[in-house]
């Protein structure tokens, strides 16, 4: 079953965009999870436009389902995964100050090897390691190499072209990445602008897909439909089940 982990970042947004702690971060994460979400994620940047670092901290202490830090890994970054040893961190290759994540790790040629060490690092802590790339053959070699225990595709440019001849094209190249993927022993995420529309293709396309971790879009359609239906409409749209709720 295809997990269902929800991107937090934008309820801390507009919260920023007004100070105090209104929406709440951590009621917003719970208000997922009793929906029936398998996972929440966090991308903490540099600025703390949105996720700040105590939020992750707030979060941990009342997850109940599996967390997921992503980020640069900065030193800051990396010590606040270690200390909080999140299920799994996913590393994307952001400079400070990006909007959104654009583009994956570009891995061969040597320029990336320094995340074979920290990828030990966090394998060490018993923290389940992903890097975000692009849907191409070399990248994926590398991720395997340098030890990573899955991948993330980059579904941007899919969700961009959904619906043209471009976008089947995108499609039948993330089902080969991530047949690759599975051949080499990786396990498979997916995200980046995925929504109700796209979704079901994707999924009925990208076999062995395990995860995917939504936010913006998610947390759009809650305005409409509110956040518990809207959860459920994502479960749904992902022909998966909610998961029980575990009381902490």
């Amino acid at each position: 079953m295809i997990q269902l982990s929800v991107n937090v970042n934008k309820i801390a947004t507009l919260r920023n965009a007004r100070g105090g702690s209104i929406p709440n971060v951590v009621e917003a994460a719970r208000t997922c999870i009793n929906a029936g979400c398998h996972g929440i994620t966090v991308h903490p940047r540099p600025d703390a436009r949105h996720i700040t670092f105590q939020d992750v901290f707030d979060l941990a202490a009342m997850m109940t389902v599996e967390f997921n830090i992503e980020g640069y890994p900065t030193a800051e970054f990396t010590d606040l995964v270690l200390r909080v040893r999140p299920t799994q961190v996913t590393l994307v290759p952001d400079p400070p100050g990006v909007l959104t994540s654009n583009a994956g790790w570009n891995l061969p040629g040597g320029a990336a090897d320094w995340l074979g060490d920290l990828l030990a690092r966090f394998r060490d802590a018993g923290i389940r390691t992903s890097l975000f790339l692009d849907a191409d053959a070399a990248q994926i070699k590398r991720a395997q190499k340098l030890g990573a225990d899955r991948i993330e595709l980059y579904t941007g440019p899919y969700a961009h072209a959904f619906g043209t001849p471009a976008g089947k094209t995108i499609l039948a190249a993330h089902r080969e990445a991530a047949r690759l993927a599975r051949k080499l022993g990786l396990g498979v995420n997916a995200g980046h602008d995925l929504d109700l529309n796209n979704i079901p293709a994707y999924v009925k396309t990208v076999k062995g897909l395990q995860e995917v971790s939504i936010g913006h879009a998610l947390i759009s359609d809650a305005l409409y439909m509110g956040l518990t239906r809207t959860v459920k409409a994502y479960l749904k749209a992902l022909g998966s089940k909610p998961l029980k709720v575990k009381r902490k």
